[in-house]
């Protein structure tokens, strides 16, 4: 198996592991009623488990996509803040009403 597949597949458990232990600390502290909402509605299971796969998609991204950033090179060469190309001037524009009464500014 390709290097970067096993990776893929380690950070996707790892988003699910952190997954499932936020959605059991959501409904151990009972946040916003969802404990009792999960188990006093028929098919509560249902929103819990969409709960869990929701949060498991985004923690697997965000796992994926932290250790993937931090695979990348340092460069030391760096690079000057010298603008590129010509810096904006400021203009002052005036606007000319047509048919309107003109406004009293400066």
């Amino acid at each position: 198996m390709p290097a970067l597949v096993r990776l893929y597949i380690i950070n996707v458990l790892i988003g699910f592991v952190l997954s499932a232990v936020f959605t059991g600390l959501l409904l151990w502290l009972d946040v916003a009623g969802l404990r009792h909402l999960a188990t006093a509605v028929n098919g509560g299971w249902i929103g819990v488990l969409m709960l869990f796969v929701s949060n498991g998609i985004v923690f697997a991204g965000v796992q994926f996509a932290i250790v993937i950033m931090g695979m990348a090179e340092d460069s030391k060469g760096g690079g000057t803040r010298r603008p590129i190309g010509r810096v904006p001037a400021l203009v002052r524009a005036v606007a000319r009403t047509a048919g309107r009464i003109p406004l009293n500014r400066p």
